[in-house]
């Protein structure tokens, strides 16, 4: 592929429901503009985009793939994405490096939750778009209601560009609204005809949409509207463009993926209606000056550039893709990483296509490419020079709040699924590991349970380590009501010096959850010489970490040593650390100990039509709904405090109650005494483990 200067890129990211047809046009694109000689397909598995073993398995995009096509003198980055909510980090890496976007819809589904939400995307990130319809081939496809449907959500900025010609059942043909000309569709090709008949009713009604969206464009152009005029091509193609810049028009198309059918059509418009990336900027900062370093996709401003992925495959290896925000890049350079603070030789540069890779000797501002064995460079790294070191903001990337506890099959295997881990989450930034030492497990979190089975999968196929995921155990807390004194006394003989250690502590609740215990001393007369307070201490810190009551740890707890004895000779620091340990827990259960459970703060996103199901979900988890916020696009922020424990499914729940149109997140608040249903399950879990053998 020859080298592309900023003026003939177009980097566009595919977006739309799971199962809409974004890799099946992809392929098209490929198969149209040469880089294929016959086109692969999702559910055979050999598709471009789909390349890993997952997702010909599961026939789904997991991962977002890069396939760059050549059309009309240009370069289009495409840009192809998971449809599935659970893989939206890919989609945020894809967008933050996109000029623009196209929405696929399916002509026989119609708009589904995830086009909405492709909008919703488009809107934060302010990208252009179309909307290409697909299926046009398949039963039942209405493309006039797809339209409606589409209209009636966004209003008149919705501009059929192209419309669907049908004979019979079967869709033989588009309909340019510009040209005012049909055209017959055989595969690849396209044939001028004539517009049928019962299409002009459809081309009447969209072209004067058209003609009034572009009188608006200048007064000029509304007075000659009005005065009866009509525009030419170039007239309609100029100003529409200014348009679908700044978002008042959106365009739609349509096709039949399957047959490369209308996709002349999409390549012409991206080509001819969507920006090159000298249109938007990237601001960030110079580190040597602290100033504002603002980006523009210039070949003249110094060099930089941003890891939006990371690629870490067991089979084709390590790759960094870059987007270069100015000046350009060239093999064989240093360049400076601003996320280890040192120079890096980027040697060769590299053409992504899917899974497969071509040398290339140069990119300008603005293009995509890949770099290979830049060690430990990571995604969200700017790439500059030591002279003019610059950092971009790192990205928007959605927190993952599904988590489940996971155990290695074989614990010969735990270094090994460690590391194959810190890969997958290398590449996947919504995927991460935690070691909940406090409560002895070991935590995977990401956006849902279909991204943390198909890591599962990925352990055992690629990386030949298995795991087993159960429930994890809720962070539960151990605390006291009352206050207690206790005398413990450690003693014991076993030939020659002994053992013994004896102290008097009073134990009350400290008021600050914060802190697992307060230690004080109160002796009078050297009852317990002070050399031993130390080991009094260290007894009551090893103990609260497993409270005697359902093993959680400890807090709030105050502990006064103010009495003991010892033996002149007896006496060791191992014998007052054990007389305070068995005193703690014997102290702990004598001053009415609790449970306390986790309380989060929950906000809910979702439509107003589905807020009074949300919030008896809410209540049935013994959640305090505390009120509801209104929000832009018709919805509501519903913000509540739930116990920790309630929310372990709640991902799939609300998906299920909002048709995948409801969001959350949270964060921790604080603690408070568990019901005592709760308590008595916990106490019960603990005893039933020591039955067993396990303390875990």
């Amino acid at each position: 592929m020859k080298v592309y200067t900023t003026d003939k890129i177009r980097n566009v990211v595919l977006l739309g429901h799971g199962g809409a047809g974004k890799t099946t046009l992809a392929e098209a694109m490929c198969h149209l503009t040469g880089v294929t000689s016959r086109m692969g397909k999702v559910e055979d598995g050999n598709s471009i985009s789909d390349y890993t073993k997952e997702e010909q398995k599961r026939g789904f995009s997991i991962k977002t793939s890069l396939i760059p096509v050549e059309w009309k003198n240009c370069k289009i980055n495409i840009l192809d994405t998971p449809g599935y909510f659970d893989f939206v980090g890919e989609v945020e890496e894809a967008i933050s490096v996109a000029d623009a976007a196209i929405i696929v819809v399916s002509g026989k589904a119609g708009v589904e939750v995830g086009a909405e939400r492709a909008w919703d995307l488009c809107d934060k990130y302010n990208l252009p778009r179309m909307i290409y319809v697909s299926d046009m081939d398949l039963n039942d496809t209405n493309y006039g209601r797809t339209i409606e449907a589409l209209t009636e959500l966004y209003g008149p900025k919705i501009v059929p560009f192209h419309f669907a010609i049908h004979e019979g059942d079967k869709t033989t043909g588009c309909v340019s609204v510009i040209e005012q000309k049909g055209y017959k569709w055989d595969g690849k090709k396209s044939t001028p005809c004539d517009v049928p008949a019962d299409c002009q009713d459809d081309l009447e009604q969209y072209h004067e949409t058209l003609m009034e969206t572009v009188a608006e464009t200048n007064e000029e152009f509304m007075e000659r509207y009005f005065g009866g005029d009509t525009f030419t091509v170039e007239e309609v193609g100029e100003a529409v463009r200014a348009n679908i810049l700044d978002g008042s028009v959106i365009p739609v198309e349509c096709g039949i993926s399957t047959q490369c059918s209308g996709i002349e059509n999409v390549l012409d418009d991206i080509v001819r209606y969507m920006p090159n990336p000298a249109g938007r900027t990237m601001t960030g900062k110079d580190m040597k000056t602290g100033e504002e370093f603002v980006a523009k996709f210039d070949d003249a401003q110094p060099k930089s550039a941003f890891i939006f992925k990371t690629i870490v495959d067991p089979f084709i290896g390590r790759y960094s893709l870059i987007k270069v925000c100015s000046g350009s890049f060239k093999t064989d350079e240093t360049v400076y990483d601003s996320g280890m603070e040192s120079e890096l030789r980027i040697g060769k540069l590299y053409i992504m296509m899917g899974n497969k890779t071509s040398e290339i000797g140069e990119i300008h501002a603005g293009d995509i490419c890949a770099l290979a064995k830049l060690g430990d460079a990571k995604t969200g790294d700017t790439l500059s020079t030591k002279a003019q070191q610059i950092v971009y903001p790192q990205m928007d990337i959605s927190t993952p709040y599904t988590y489940v506890r996971y155990n290695a099959k074989n614990k010969n295997d735990i270094d090994k699924i460690a590391q194959a881990m810190t890969k997958i989450s290398s590449e996947d930034l919504t995927f991460k590991m935690v070691n909940d030492s406090e409560n002895r497990q070991t935590l995977i979190y990401g956006v849902g349970d279909m991204q943390l089975e198909v890591v599962k999968s990925m352990l055992k196929n690629e990386y030949k380590v298995e795991i087993e995921t159960v429930q994890p155990k809720v962070a539960y807390r151990e605390t006291i009501r009352k206050t207690a004194d206790i005398d413990s006394k450690y003693k014991k003989q076993s030939g020659g010096h002994g053992q013994y250690g004896h102290v008097k502590i009073k134990f009350a609740p400290s008021g600050n959850l914060e802190e697992a215990y307060e230690f004080d001393e109160e002796v009078v007369g050297g009852s317990v010489p002070k050399n031993y307070f130390p080991a009094v201490e260290k007894g009551i810190a090893e103990t609260v970490l497993k409270g005697p009551l359902a093993a959680y740890p400890v807090v709030g707890l105050k502990a006064t040593l103010y009495d003991g004895s010892y033996h002149p000779v007896d006496s060791s620091e191992m014998a007052f650390k054990t007389a305070a340990s068995q005193a703690v827990k014997k102290g702990i259960m004598d001053a009415t100990p609790v449970l306390l459970e986790p309380i989060v703060s929950l906000k809910v996103t979702i439509p107003d039509s589905y807020t009074g199901d949300v919030m008896g979900d809410l209540n049935k988890r013994r959640g305090r709904v505390l009120g509801m916020n209104p929000i832009a696009g018709g919805k509501q922020v519903v913000e509540a405090e739930v116990p920790m424990s309630e929310l372990f499914d709640y991902c799939t729940v609300l998906r299920s109650m909002t048709g995948g149109r409801g969001d959350y997140m949270y964060e921790f608040a604080r603690y408070e005494q568990a019901p005592a249903d709760v308590q008595a399950k916990e106490v019960a879990a603990r005893a039933a483990a020591l039955e067993e053998g396990s303390d875990d």
